[in-house]
């Protein structure tokens, strides 16, 4: 077996592994910390696949930001896990129905004829860039569906805001046009007073 071959299959069993870990352990910060490694596995994966750009993305954008950002949401929040399992038993056949579903359609994906006619490898130049081609595919060919996700992250972020922001009673708010009005001469008043003896 090739050395490439051995460390596919060492990290694609390292991420199978961390993504049992995720859905299996009871701390929900060992679990994101699951998925940390279950990113860096596959980002291992796309090292391999000569896919650098899609690699370093995966690891700066999930693990970098995401994941950052889950591990203090769920480190500062205070979680009732026995809560959380409560409703597990009830919810168990529906999750096996759907894992079998997608057990059953992974095994058909393999099975089937598409990666067995797979066509010959094309050779790269040396100056290939696999970052410049999918810029290329991304803003030409992919362009309106490229716009549309955007669209719809840019909606989701402004909601997100939106239902975050409430406006509470006991809150004191600044009005800049109101401020913007007043004179000096409301601002400051001299104040008259007899002076005090002993």
């Amino acid at each position: 077996m090739e050395f490439q071959t051995v460390v596919f299959y060492l990290f694609g069993a390292i991420a199978v592994a961390a993504a049992l870990g995720v859905i299996l352990v009871r701390n929900p910060v060992h679990a994101a910390l699951f998925l940390v490694l279950a990113f860096f596995s596959s980002a291992a994966i796309w090292l391999l696949l000569e896919a650098e750009f899609l690699a370093i993305a995966l690891v700066l954008v999930y693990v970098g930001a995401v994941m950052v950002l889950f591990l203090f949401v769920v480190m500062m929040l205070d979680i009732n896990i026995d809560r959380l399992r409560e409703g597990f038993w009830s919810n168990l056949p529906l999750g096996l129905l759907v894992a079998a579903v997608l057990v059953v359609e992974m095994v058909l994906v393999l099975t089937g004829d598409f990666f067995r006619q797979a066509p010959a490898p094309v050779p790269l130049p040396a100056d290939a860039s696999n970052t410049a081609d999918i810029g290329r595919v991304l803003y030409t060919v992919y362009a309106y569906p490229f716009e549309i996700a955007a669209m719809v992250l840019l909606v989701a972020m402004v909601a997100a805001v939106s239902l975050t922001l409430r406006k509470r009673k006991d809150a004191r708010y600044l009005d800049p046009a109101e401020q913007v009005k007043v004179k000096a001469a409301d601002r400051l008043r001299v104040i008259s007073m007899p002076a005090e003896k002993e």
